[in-house]
């Protein structure tokens, strides 16, 4: 099945106003950095309480991680409920779910009460496995949610077209059309008085004033929403695992479509549907995840999910196609409150453990109450970013042994390579050495050479080729890089430098 260019599905249905012109003001009350769901929700609850608001975005308005998903707006997490029961007790798996469950509700009413066309639908939320082994987890899962406070029912059928072996519904929650939600936000932010600017990337925060590529703003309270926090000084490259998951779209018969979302933990296949005005209906196919930077491969596992929903739905082509970006905490909660323990007026929400738009609304929520000084206790303590509950213990010797091994061993490997850049056909990419230096090169399609440095700007580790979307990715912590080495996703703020010396035939970026 022929595949499009990657481009998300939300992206591609919604007209949004350009923002980048506006001038940089020398000051705001609150400045936060990053406009996705997370930020939006935490500078509309502020602006709409009387502050003055501005939001700094390095691309464009909800077209970067949150324009990128697939937009379940679900309390089901996948299985957990019951990790939560063991590791945090049943008053922490209850404030996790009631976090989401509320984050839901403020979604729906603004929904409602501003009439947004954001196709927002109540539907029913699936987990399930094919595996038989799974049922006995199953059944744990399912009562453990229900001690949340979701209403689940453990089931061995669903609406599906084939076969499972144990399957939990949650149902009352919601599906919608994340970027038209999220530019109403921004919307509002502005009716509120506050300022957006778009292309313009904040690159630090020394005390009360964030350092842009556009010059400076002093600020009261700074909130970094960037999904990978952008400042180095609370370790959080250390404490998140970036993880990519592909999706794929198309038109399928509305008769053969799902009736409601679907998760399977066994497969790791994400599964909704998006009506259209026409009434024709799109299918929303995810999964194929894998750590970012390890993986060059990645077109094939897009054409895999395409043949998947072909072969089970009779998807007929590929409308679109693209990845969802998320960041995995050791103890599966995400961090939303201060910086660090000393920061008194520096806060973050980030790692959502890929349910960004329950989880980054709920950070957003939890970050303004917090700003305003009247956050509840026990939520704040549950998501601080800086607790040290012995639960994430093995996630974070796991992930930092494997950011070692690809540190270490990544340059060693490509040290060893000779790399002649000429010697490239069109399509082909390495890394290696030239010289004394580390460089990355791809010839594109067109034969044009793009040669530039391999080493990672955040923390030096070696960059891999990611062929599905021609960009350079690094395995440690999640950078993403274009061809020309300017900088798709954080925790790097500077590009990877050009290399310039005169290798072959052709134009270098």
């Amino acid at each position: 099945m022929r595949l499009p260019a990657p481009l998300s599905l939300w992206i591609d249905t919604t007209l949004a106003p350009d923002r980048s012109g506006a001038e940089l003001p020398p000051a705001a009350e609150v400045v936060v950095i990053g406009a996705g769901i997370a930020g939006l929700t935490a500078a509309c609850c502020l602006a709409e309480s009387g502050l003055d608001v501005l939001v700094l975005e390095a691309g464009q308005v909800a077209a970067g991680v949150s324009g990128n998903t697939t937009a379940k707006v679900t309390a089901q997490h996948g299985m957990r409920y019951a990790r939560l029961l063991r590791n945090k007790g049943e008053a922490g798996a209850a404030e996790y779910a009631a976090a989401q469950l509320e984050a839901l509700e403020w979604i729906a009413r603004g929904v409602e009460s501003g009439g947004v066309d954001c196709s927002f639908q109540r539907v029913s939320s699936w987990i399930y496995s094919t595996r038989p082994g799974d049922r006995e987890a199953y059944v744990a899962e399912a009562d453990a949610c229900r001690r949340a406070g979701l209403r689940a029912t453990q089931l061995t059928e669903t609406p599906l077209p084939f076969p499972v072996a144990a399957a939990v519904r949650v149902e009352g929650q919601a599906q919608f059309h994340p970027r038209r939600w999220l530019l109403h936000l921004a919307d509002r932010i502005e009716a509120a008085g506050g300022r957006i600017i778009e292309e313009i990337r904040a690159t630090r925060v020394d005390g009360d004033t964030v350092a842009t590529t556009r010059g400076s703003v002093e600020a009261r309270e700074v909130v970094v929403a960037t999904h990978f926090p952008i400042l180095d000084r609370a370790g959080f490259f250390a404490r998140l695992e970036p993880v990519r998951d592909l999706v794929v779209s198309g038109p399928v018969d509305p008769a053969r479509a799902p009736d409601g979302m679907f998760l399977c933990t066994s497969e790791s296949r994400s599964l909704r549907t998006v009506p259209r005005d026409d009434g024709t209906t799109d299918l929303v196919v995810g999964g194929e995840n894998y750590r970012v930077g390890t993986r060059s491969a990645v077109l094939e596992r897009h054409q895999a999910l395409a043949s998947w929903a072909q072969r089970h739905f009779g998807l007929t082509s590929v409308t679109h196609r693209w990845s969802a970006h998320d960041l995995v905490t050791p103890d599966g909660m995400m961090y939303a409150g201060r910086y660090h323990p000393a920061a008194d007026h520096l806060w973050v929400a980030t790692g959502f453990n890929l349910w960004g738009m329950t989880g980054g609304t709920a950070a957003g929520l939890l970050v303004a109450d917090l700003v305003r000084g009247r956050a509840d206790r026990e939520r704040a303590a549950l998501f601080n970013p800086s607790r040290a509950d012995v639960d994430q213990l093995p996630g974070l010797v796991k992930d930092n042994a494997v950011v070692a091994a690809h540190l270490v061993g990544d340059l060693t490997s490509a040290a060893r390579r000779e790399l002649s850049p000429e010697d490239l056909a069109p399509g082909q990419s390495r890394v290696g050495r030239v010289g004394t230096r580390l460089v990355a090169a791809h010839r594109d399609a067109e034969g044009v050479l793009h040669a530039v440095d391999a080493r990672c700007t955040h923390l030096g580790c070696t960059v891999s080729f990611n062929d599905s979307e021609q960009s350079w990715d690094c395995p440690c912590h999640g950078s993403r890089y274009g061809l020309d080495g300017s900088v798709l996703h954080g925790p790097a703020v500077e590009p990877l430098a050009p290399f310039d010396e005169a290798v072959g035939t052709g134009t270098h970026s």
